[in-house]
């Protein structure tokens, strides 16, 4: 039944490495070596004493911060693929097919990625107005 499937060298791939990691766990679980101490069971700072506790609150602007980097980080990434889809077109070497089953030109791709960008400057902008970007 799973001989002439497609996906069989995957499942098997999979399987493998399924087999492997458990070996692995087993045996470092089996020869390893559990020493505890005062020196062992302290947290490593980069040869430091560690200074302060470890689960200490963070103020929330940095959590937004972060989620607008990464926000508009994976927006830039998206921009690429749609660069080298935007050159094809413009040059002519290739098109996509749009919803009406016509050819896409580079006309259809610009103004699609300029709805994209004021739709992120709308964001950033809102982000900005509701003092998200002050660092304080």
């Amino acid at each position: 039944m799973l001989a002439g499937h497609p996906y069989t060298p995957i499942l098997i791939l999979l399987l493998v490495v399924i087999v492997i990691v458990l070996a692995i766990m087993a045996l470092s679980h089996m020869i390893g070596t559990a020493r505890h101490g005062h020196r062992k069971d302290t947290p490593y700072e980069a040869g430091m004493p560690p200074l302060a506790d470890a689960r200490r609150r963070f103020h929330a602007r940095f959590y937004i911060v972060a989620l607008l980097f990464l926000l508009f980080d994976v927006e830039v990434v998206l921009m690429w693929p749609w660069a080298v889809a935007f050159h094809r077109a413009a040059v002519g070497q290739g098109s996509i097919e749009a919803v009406s089953g016509q050819a896409a030109g580079a006309g259809l791709f610009l103004v699609s990625m300029m709805v994209f960008v004021a739709l992120l400057l709308i964001g950033l902008l809102y982000a900005w107005g509701r003092g998200a970007l002050h660092w304080r």
